[in-house]
């Protein structure tokens, strides 16, 4: 039976690594086989790395003998509660959920926390509760930090070149990597936004002026031509700080509908983030210019490796017990290393196996 204060104790006293753990049991186990029932909440389907992070949480978990519930809330943080209620009510051994809005589940997961279930946060933290036991994700501000730095780069900034027109856009308001996002950005860029070498025409630089609800494209679309029509009648812009890959489509198409994309008015840089495969087209084609790819095959494995330390009574591995707090808690972290991707070497998401060199063409 699982106990939070049994396997949190003991959690900084192991030291074997995830990688060791995930490869040592991948087959499963004859413990494992026994194993019980992992309920699985995904936020939406209507982006493809979700779908890629629910199919690869189920595979890596049926490969160790467990059985799964798998279900998606569809971007509405209601329907998530009732699913993961009834996840809760089935009698699930643990939960693994990625949370649409991260203060919503907090009575839901009390109900998790009375049946004994642990809670594994996956990618997003949720919010205001103790009953969150784990936390696996990448380094969300290292993301932030390399979008950054890439713009800085691309435009020469170092060099003392400038000075150049710059939005901003940041993620969805309700969920809590976009503050990790946006405060990693801005350690790089607000150097140049104060020296002005980076101007934002728009004057939008603080970060509820710049979210997009649900990280949707259309939302981000609709904005970029707002910002266009009433700031760049005549002047340029040279760069788009976008956390996300849907967000960076949206926005390359209010600027494409604006006049951009020709030898005389060329796109901006245009970071991205999730290495998804309409955007890792775009890059190749040469509009969006760069993304954060950040496998999440390696996400799920943290996350199914936890599980199954967990449910087996063993303290899972964690690289940070402090420093991702909730407002109630320190939630015990695992994290993940990004890597920026662009037309240089967009061949290792090949290298990978991410996606083939035939997806890509």
């Amino acid at each position: 039976m699982f106990n939070r204060r049994t396997v949190l104790a003991g959690g900084a006293s192991l030291a074997f690594t995830l990688s060791a753990c995930g490869k040592g049991s991948a087959g499963g186990s004859e413990d494992s086989a026994k194993g019980g029932t992992v309920g699985i909440a995904m936020p939406t389907r209507s982006s493809e790395r979700w779908l890629t992070d629910g199919k690869s949480i189920v595979e890596g978990l049926k490969a160790r003998g467990y059985k799964t519930k798998l279900v998606y809330g569809d971007d509405d943080p209601k329907a998530q509660v009732s699913q993961v209620g009834k996840l809760v009510q089935q009698g699930v051994d643990a939960l693994i959920i990625a949370a649409i809005d991260n203060k919503s589940l907090n009575g839901v997961l009390q109900q998790a926390a009375d049946a004994d279930i642990p809670v594994i946060s996956y990618d997003r933290l949720i919010l205001g509760t103790k009953n969150v036991d784990y936390y696996v994700s990448f380094d969300n501000e290292m993301v932030g930090l390399i979008q950054a730095s890439y713009i800085i780069k691309k435009l020469g900034l170092e060099d003392g070149k400038g000075p150049f027109n710059i939005e901003l856009f940041a993620g969805s308001p309700d969920d809590n990597n976009t503050k990790y996002f946006f405060d990693g950005s801005m350690t790089h860029l607000q150097p140049f936004l104060d020296s002005r070498q980076l101007v934002v025409r728009s004057g939008e630089t603080e970060l509820k002026q710049i979210t997009t609800p649900r990280w949707d494209g259309p939302t981000a679309q609709k904005r970029m031509s707002s910002v266009l029509t009433k700031w760049y009648r005549s002047e340029r812009v040279d760069a788009v700080l976008s956390p996300y890959d849907g967000i960076s489509r949206g926005v390359l198409s209010a600027l494409k509908s604006a006049g951009y994309g020709s030898d005389i008015k060329p796109l901006p840089v245009i970071t991205g983030q999730d290495a998804e495969l309409a955007s890792v087209k775009s890059i190749i084609a040469g509009q969006q210019s760069q993304t954060v790819y950040k496998d999440v095959r390696l996400l799920a494995d943290a996350a199914i490796t936890m599980v199954d330390d967990i449910l087996k009574d063993r303290a899972p591995w964690v690289d940070d017990s402090t420093g991702y707090k909730n407002g109630v808690k320190a939630v015990p972290a695992v994290l993940l290393q990004p890597t920026s991707v662009d037309k240089t070497n967009y061949d290792t998401l090949v290298e990978d196996g991410y996606f083939t060199a035939d997806e890509l063409k």
